[in-house]
């Protein structure tokens, strides 16, 4: 099982959105990069929910119910021959329990000082690297 960290804004879509659906297909990833990791994604994966903006924190634990397929919206495939735009479907977990796992505490810490979320501020969709899955959860009470 890998971990992933997902980016949202939360007036867009938020981790009460997903409370209240249920259920969700991430979409809205067009980064190259992040698109690759979305990929990656597959069924039993947990993603970290975080939201951009004013909160940036990490502020919930989801599940992944379908791993990467085709978004229907955006055909085609990339120059390896990929599919170039890949959905997944996530369901919540639980909430954060605290509010500890904010960019701010994340950067002051010098172990994930090369973690993507610190290092390419834009990405969206990233996975975590197991060394620092457990601090994570830590920090945001998970």
């Amino acid at each position: 099982m890998t971990t992933y960290l997902f980016k949202t804004e939360p007036g867009d879509y938020s981790w009460d959105d997903l409370v209240r659906d249920k259920r969700t297909d991430w979409t809205g990833v067009s980064n190259a990069a992040a698109q690759k990791h979305m990929r990656a994604v597959r069924k039993g994966d947990e993603v970290l929910f975080y939201h951009t903006g004013s909160d940036k924190r990490i502020v919930g634990l989801a599940k992944v119910v379908k791993g990467a397929y085709p978004d229907p919206d955006r055909p085609g495939t990339t120059a390896a021959g990929d599919t170039k735009f890949v959905l997944v479907d996530i369901a919540p977990v639980r909430a954060a329990s605290t509010d500890g796992a904010t960019l701010a505490a994340i950067k002051a810490d010098e172990r994930f000082a090369d973690f993507a979320l610190v290092r390419q501020s834009r990405l969206s969709a990233m996975p975590v690297p197991p060394t620092l899955d457990k601090a994570i959860r830590k920090l945001a009470g998970l």
